[in-house]
């Protein structure tokens, strides 16, 4: 027999559990809720930087089609074991000093993987910015850095991706469907969204020239810190023929205050020391770009094992589940990165570059003018200065290269 204040207590702890149930069950709702409302809002957000990235021409809607299951997701060349996509970096449109010259060319290749005893594979390879080309749709040659600007000339907003997957293609041989394009900006605030990255370096490096500014024929009173390069000029001889030792001009920087090189491009004097560094935006930038005091081929193989670093930071579990990296990226990509893949591309050309990585599998490259290269310099003139030729002038030995760079 139960005591009436027994029955009142039971009966108010009964309650008790019931509204405790209800706060539990509104609490979560409102969690569910509020994470509804962060992933429509970082969906829309998504939608709006690929769109951006993509010219425009993203279709979301197909994006999220190809993400069911038993919907078929293949990229342009994958069904024949190499796809193809053109990397460029450049200044950014609008900014001094030839923000449209493409400086750095490379193209990616992934084999995908195809059976149990099929490897996913990637190989990388840079094309020298100085290799001297047929600008298309034209009857002139020019440095192939300078075909992104003249097709953006012709046709803004799409000529120049379409003009240098065309002469890159006539270059390695290769059917390049795919293009991305980097400005500076857009590398900087990509490499801090990520948090940086880790290098280790042997030795220092140091780049003291190539941010110094213009050089100029030293002259003993402004410009007096010798540059290391020379100006050449044929003399004439009256008879309207040439010497044929061309007159050398040592050439210099101007003679600045420690204050003033500090407020310059990189410092003035970019250094790194030895051992492990971690570059922020700035530093990954100028450590990229250097090559007065080294070479444009060595800065080509800086700009893969960068972009190697990057990818393995920014698809590294740490960074995919750090919402706020994630939404910096986004930001970082919508305003400086411009390319002609859908969304459901990126990802699927992501994945497939994340395996053959992941793998150690992929073959990395640079087309230089050494003795084992494929290219050289022919004598300077006014109208060409210094430029890169292939090796029998015609691409036949560079299109066996891309042809066999996945058969490693």
């Amino acid at each position: 027999m139960k005591l009436p204040f027994q029955k009142n207590t039971e009966a108010a702890i009964g309650e008790g559990k019931q509204s405790g149930k209800k706060r539990v069950i509104r609490v979560a709702l409102f969690f569910v809720v509020l994470l509804g409302i962060a992933g429509g809002a970082f969906a829309w957000k998504t939608g709006l930087t690929l769109d951006k990235i993509s010219g425009g021409n993203a279709n979301i809607f197909k994006s999220i089609v190809k993400t069911l299951p038993g919907v078929e997701k293949t990229l342009q060349g994958e069904a024949e074991g190499r796809i193809n996509i053109l990397l460029l970096g450049m200044r950014g449109e609008g900014v001094v000093g030839g923000g449209l010259l493409a400086d750095t060319i490379m193209v990616l290749s992934i084999h995908p993987k195809n059976g149990d005893t099929d490897v996913s594979k990637a190989s990388l390879i840079s094309i020298p910015r100085d290799t001297y080309v047929k600008v298309p749709g034209r009857d002139e040659h020019r440095k192939i850095n300078a075909v992104y600007a003249l097709g953006e000339e012709r046709s803004h907003g799409g000529g120049g991706m379409e003009d240098m997957r065309t002469i890159v293609g006539e270059v390695t041989g290769l059917n390049i469907p795919y293009a991305v394009t980097i400005n500076f900006q857009g590398f900087k605030d990509l490499v801090n969204a990520i948090g940086g990255i880790s290098i280790h370096l042997d030795q220092p490096f140091e780049e003291g020239m190539q941010f110094r500014g213009l050089e100029k024929r030293c002259d003993g009173l402004k410009y007096t810190v010798f540059s290391g390069s020379y100006e050449e000029k044929r003399i004439q001889r009256k008879n309207g023929t040439y010497y044929a030792n061309p007159k050398r001009y040592p050439l210099c920087f101007e003679k600045m205050s420690t204050e003033a090189i500090a407020e310059l491009e990189c410092g003035g004097n970019f250094k790194l020391p030895a051992g492990d560094v971690t570059l922020d935006g700035d530093k990954a930038l100028c450590y990229a770009r250097a090559r007065y005091t080294s070479s444009d081929f060595d800065r080509a193989r800086r700009q893969q094992e960068v972009i190697k670093l990057i990818k393995a930071k920014a698809l590294s579990l740490g960074t995919l589940t750090d919402f706020s990296k994630v939404n910096a990226v986004l930001d970082s990509l919508g305003n400086n990165v411009s390319t002609n893949l859908e969304a459901w591309e990126m990802k699927r050309f992501l994945d497939l570059y994340q395996k053959a990585g992941d793998a150690g599998n992929i073959n990395q490259k640079v087309l230089e003018n050494s003795e084992e290269g494929l290219l050289y310099n022919p004598p300077q003139t006014k109208e060409t200065g210094y430029i890169l030729l292939p090796i029998g002038d015609n691409y036949d030995r560079i299109h066996e290269l891309f042809k066999n760079s996945l058969n490693y």
